[in-house]
């Protein structure tokens, strides 16, 4: 027997019919409000599968912020500090889950605008109050009190989607989709992701900080549900720069290191004192923060520019100022869903202040990577892992 969800349409509105279903049991997802589509779903099972994995590796509430199948932001449930408060612009006290998901919105939160939510726990009234004021698609978790449910339903005009997970659903081992008429089948990926990863340490420094296990393996998570190529940059607990779908290994660590860069950079003394219009609503305020920071400044702080963003012009961070403030940034992880070819994507992570890495090694030139994580004291792990994700 096959129980089946029918959609709206799929991933483009010519694609109908569409559904989803599985055969000989009840769906795991009950739709609470709303009406999921095509990638919805998708962002949502996926997204759910990345921080159930999360809470088991480390037991701390997860949460992220998918955007067209890969997570812009994922993140656990440890206490935001002023700063970040301050940058994610949270001014109450957060449950652990609502840090969770403040600080995975707050990793890249232009990628996150119009996101679909999944939650290990339960939904909260303090996280559901947060996501009530972020532009978003919906959620789906293992449950929600009361009056989160009631505080969701009102998002969007009361269509917000809003999805239910049975906590003890365990997919099939084996998987299936079809492209171009040709199906395809292969094992679930059930490698399982924790610290027993990172015991064979290749490079002259032999040690790993607790802290720096704990975000490794976050990035490794991360990656497992990211579309390939890919690369992650994780510190404190959340990833700050996801780097997804590029072809080439390089070009991930420079998408995932300028993320990085932009989210070191948005703590700036200038950037935090940033004169805002009163009328500048969040989602613009991250735009202009974001084109302030880029080689695009004009667009925000021109001559006729200026004036619809800030109540006074601005001065720009200088060029020297941004590698200063940079250049002392340190301790963030990188993990990689299959190996460096060549050793360009160490020294531009180091420039970003990765001094641990996770990746699962492999390469002829493995040893020309070593020698670059040795001369710039980087700690690398070799997890003998492969993380492709499509």
């Amino acid at each position: 027997m096959t129980k089946e969800l029918a959609l709206k349409y799929g991933c483009n509105p010519n694609q109908t019919p569409a559904s989803i279903s599985v055969r000989n049991r009840d769906l795991p997802i009950t739709v609470e409000n709303g009406v999921p589509g095509y990638i919805n779903l998708l962002d949502a099972l996926n997204g759910y599968a990345l921080v159930s994995e999360l809470k088991k590796a480390t037991g701390l509430p997860a949460a992220t912020s998918f955007k067209h199948v890969s997570p812009a932001g994922a993140a656990l449930g440890l206490p935001l500090d002023p700063l970040l408060a301050r940058i994610y612009f949270v001014e109450e006290d957060l449950s652990p889950l609502a840090s969770a998901y403040a600080r995975a919105r707050g990793a890249d939160r232009m990628s996150s605008f119009g996101d679909f939510i999944a939650l290990s726990d339960p939904c909260d009234d303090a996280t559901a109050r947060l996501i009530a004021r972020e532009v978003s698609d919906g959620i789906i978790a293992p449950g929600y009190s009361p009056t989160a449910l009631e505080i969701l339903k009102k998002k969007r005009k009361g269509n917000y989607t809003i999805l239910t997970i049975d906590p003890d659903y365990t997919p099939p081992e084996m998987e299936k989709k079809d492209v171009y008429g040709i199906t395809f089948q292969q094992r679930r990926n059930d490698q399982i992701i924790d610290a027993s990863l990172l015991g064979n340490l290749v490079t002259e420094r032999k040690s790993l900080t607790e802290d720096a296990k704990r975000d490794l393996v976050l990035a490794m998570i991360t990656l497992k549900y990211t579309q390939s190529n890919s690369v992650c940059f994780v510190k404190n607990g959340q990833t700050i720069g996801v780097g997804a779908g590029q072809q080439s290994r390089i070009h991930c660590t420079r998408l995932a290191a300028s993320k990085a860069d932009l989210w070191h950079l948005r703590q700036h003394p200038q950037v935090l004192a940033l004169p805002f219009r009163d009328d500048l609503g969040r989602p613009d305020r991250d735009n202009t923060i974001d084109l302030y920071l880029s080689d695009n400044s004009i667009d925000v702080i021109g001559d006729h520019q200026w004036q619809r963003f800030f109540s006074n012009k601005p001065e720009l961070i200088s060029m020297e100022e941004k590698q200063r403030w940079l250049s002392v940034q340190t301790n963030v992880c990188m993990g990689s869903d299959a190996f460096f070819p060549f050793d360009d994507n160490i020294r531009r992570a180091y420039q970003s202040g990765v001094r641990f890495i996770a990746q699962p090694g492999g390469s002829l030139r493995d040893q020309i990577v070593i020698d670059a994580c040795n001369h710039l004291g980087i700690a690398m792990a070799f997890t003998g892992v492969r993380l492709f994700h499509h």
